[in-house]
Formats: structure tokens, C-alpha cells, sequence
């Protein structure tokens, strides 16, 4: 538990989580789901955020197995899909089954009011102030927050933050989904299947747009317009966009948006530190949880948070895993330079990695778990001299940055 410290000094706890977002929360989670089913002692924990996040306010969503993920995650999930459906840019629809695998989503009003009440069982603090400083230390690091002076074993912090080394290429996952409701019913959804990317939107000049539709009920869906490309829309954009994607796909159907979500997840091959001090670590997108090619981030998060979690228990070093494997990375930056230059085309290149592969494989590869195998399985279904091209500029500029 956490406690006050003699002669003044603040707040002392074993752990201090800066930002109270998915990251941060996901590390509460695991570390009490850890401590809960093992028996061991729980960490004193402090939370500091500037905001307590407690409604609706995005949603994650990713791939899984039934048994390959946290066992906290099972209860809270709003819903999970077994089936996808891909549309290619000239509207042609092709259905695949995930097994084993499954699509799932979960909300984040549900995620924080499990963080709160697993902050609780473990007699954590919040602390509602912004991270003035965070500074390293002996035998402590320390966090100060307004009036507030925490010093911790150890910091986590999920807040943004500059790469540790420039990249080549910047995009921005940028998109705004509507929770629309059908009241007649009329729109006919099929709740076991999410479609996933619907690359028949019109396209951008650089980079590439796709539509989602996550049907939650017969008659709700989490319907989303999404681009990768260098800047964000002005906001009137996303709405038309959305408009104009309801109307063709249900034409004349009657529908009320619900509810609104916005948000912007940065696309680059630069690297991010995971640590930063001999008592600081980084957390979720400021650690390189993002899947640079794809923007999945959540399953990384995930992992990272379980293994953390571990390595706290066990009084070792818990210095926060790699999200992804170099050879990951590496691919990542071959693939964006070619979609932000256009080398390829994106809708056709993600419609031929799953015409060219198992549905299972792509995602494996999509979500960053995939096997050397699979790589040369997916590397040689992509237009080979486009990836070359990317590959050997990609090269270039490795070098020039090592030399500069």
C-alpha cells in the first residue's frame, strides 16, 4: 500500500504509473490479476493523470486467440467476431474465417472501471494532476505532480513523447467512427462478421482509406473511416466520408449516430526507448507498442503489461519486453516508405495478403507474432520490385543517419 514517507518527502510507493490511459491501465490490471492469482504481494501503486478517465471515450479492438491472452481481458469484452470480411477497391467482397483466431473489441469505459476497482483491491492511489517532472534517482526516482512529490522504485510512463532516433517516413492513423443505430432493423447486420477493411472509399492522393463496420446487435454497428497518410481532415471530412459510406451501403436506411470516437495513432519507422533511466521506463505508444505498418497497439500493450507484471513479482528488473522483433521493424519501414510513396498501391496490397495467405498468417503478421516463416510466405505475396525499391532507399538512408 501506498504510504506517506517521513520528514516531509511525499508519497512513496513501489511503482508509479504516469498517465492514466490504456498503457497505464493495462499495467494495473496485470499486475493485480498477478498478485491476486498467485498469492504473492501486490506493488504500492500511484496512478497520476491530470484527468480520471471514466466514460466512453474509444475502443480497442484486435486479434486474439480464446486462450492466448490475459484472463482479465475475457470478462470485460464487448464483443468478438469469428469472421471478417475484406472489400478490394473495385467493391469485390471476400469472407474469411479467423479461426482460430477471433476479432475482438473491447470499450474503454468498461477497461477504466476495472482499472479503478483493481486499484482499489490494492490500495493504490490516484493522483489527479499533470507529471510536472519526472526525474531519476537513487534509491528512488520522482514524480512531481502539482502539490504532490512521489518517489518510486520504479516510473512507467505512457505519456508521448519524441522518438529515441529519427526514422524516414511519418503517417498518421487518423479516423473517427460513429456507433450508429438502426431502429427498423432494416440495415440487416450479421453480428458474427466484422468488416474489417472496405477499401472501396475513395482514396487519398498519398496513402490509403478503408471503412469499418463492427456490428455489436442486429441492429448496431461501429462504423469507422480511417486513413493513413500525412495529415489529419478537417473535422467536417470524417463526417462526410462516413455519410457518404451509410448512404451507399444501405441506401435510404434510416440510422442515429450514438455515439462518437475520434483518434490519431502515429505511423513511423523511428525508434522509441523502453527505458530512459535506471528507474524510468516507457509505456505503450511512447515504448514502441505501435505496430508501425498497421497501428495495432493494443495486443503489444498487453503483452508488455504481463510480463512487466511478472518481473515486478519476482523482485527482477522489469525492464518492459520488445514489442516486436527487430526483423519487425524492418519490415514495417520497407512497407510504410513504399505505401507513403506511393511504390505501391494500398488497397491492392492488403487485399493480396490475404487472397495470397491464410487468414491466420496475414494477422499473425498484422499484429506483430508472426514467424520467420510466415514473413517469407508474406514477403513474396507483395509486388517484388516495389518492395526492392522501398528496401534498398529504405538502406540509403540507414546509413546516411549513421554517418551524418
Amino acid at each position: 500500500m501506498a504510504r506517506r514517507s517521513d520528514r516531509g518527502a511525499g508519497l512513496l510507493v513501489d511503482v508509479a504509473i504516469v498517465g492514466g490511459g490504456g498503457a497505464g491501465l493495462s499495467l494495473v490490471l496485470a499486475l493485480e490479476h498477478a498478485a491476486r492469482t498467485s498469492g504473492r504481494r501486490a506493488p504500492s501503486i500511484a496512478v497520476i493523470d491530470p484527468v480520471r478517465r471514466t466514460g466512453q471515450d474509444r475502443t480497442w479492438c484486435w486479434w486474439a486467440s480464446e486462450h492466448d491472452q490475459p484472463a482479465w481481458l475475457a470478462p470485460l469484452l464487448t464483443h468478438t467476431w469469428p469472421t471478417m470480411r475484406l472489400v478490394n477497391g473495385q467493391g469485390a467482397t471476400k469472407t474469411y474465417d479467423l479461426a482460430p483466431l477471433r476479432y475482438q473489441m473491447l470499450r474503454s469505459a468498461d477497461l477504466y472501471a476495472a482499472a479503478d476497482a483493481a486499484l482499489e483491491r490494492m490500495g493504490g492511489v490516484r493522483i489527479t494532476a499533470a507529471a510536472d517532472d519526472v526525474y531519476d534517482g537513487m534509491p528512488h526516482a520522482v514524480v512531481r505532480a502539482g502539490d504532490e512529490r512521489i518517489r518510486a522504485s520504479w516510473v512507467f510512463d505512457s505519456r508521448p513523447s519524441p522518438p529515441s532516433a529519427p526514422g524516414s517516413t511519418q503517417l498518421l492513423q487518423h479516423f473517427r467512427g460513429w456507433t450508429v443505430r438502426f431502429p427498423d432493423g432494416s440495415a440487416k447486420l450479421d453480428e458474427n462478421v466484422a468488416t474489417l477493411m472496405d477499401f472501396s472509399v475513395p482514396q487519398p492522393d498519398r496513402g490509403v482509406a478503408f471503412a469499418y463496420c463492427l456490428p455489436v446487435a442486429a441492429d448496431i454497428a461501429l462504423i469507422e473511416y480511417t486513413e493513413f497518410s500525412p495529415a489529419v481532415l478537417d473535422p467536417a471530412r470524417y463526417d462526410e466520408a462516413l455519410r457518404s459510406y451509410l448512404d451507399r451501403i444501405w441506401p435510404g436506411v434510416t440510422y442515429r449516430i450514438e455515439a462518437q470516437e475520434d483518434g490519431v495513432i502515429p505511423m513511423t519507422d523511428a525508434s522509441f526507448a523502453r527505458r530512459t533511466g535506471d528507474r524510468l521506463f516507457r509505456l505503450g505508444t511512447a515504448g514502441g507498442a505501435t505496430r508501425a505498418s498497421t497501428g495495432y497497439t493494443f495486443s503489444a500493450m498487453q503483452r508488455q503489461a504481463q510480463q512487466i507484471a511478472e518481473l515486478l513479482l519476482d523482485d527482477r528488473l522489469p525492464v518492459p519486453p520488445r514489442p516486436y522483433p527487430l526483423r519487425h521493424r524492418w519490415m514495417d519501414a520497407v512497407m510504410l516508405r513504399a505505401l507513403d510513396r506511393g511504390y505501391v498501391d494500398g488497397p491492392g496490397l492488403f487485399t493480396s495478403l490475404f487472397e495470397r495467405n491464410p487468414s491466420d498468417r496475414v494477422i499473425r503478421f498484422l499484429d506483430g507474432t508472426s514467424s520467420p516463416a510466415d514473413e517469407l510466405a508474406i514477403m513474396s505475396s507483395t509486388p517484388a520490385p516495389a518492395m526492392m525499391r522501398s528496401a534498398m532507399e529504405d538502406a540509403s538512408a540507414r546509413l546516411k543517419r549513421i554517418f551524418r
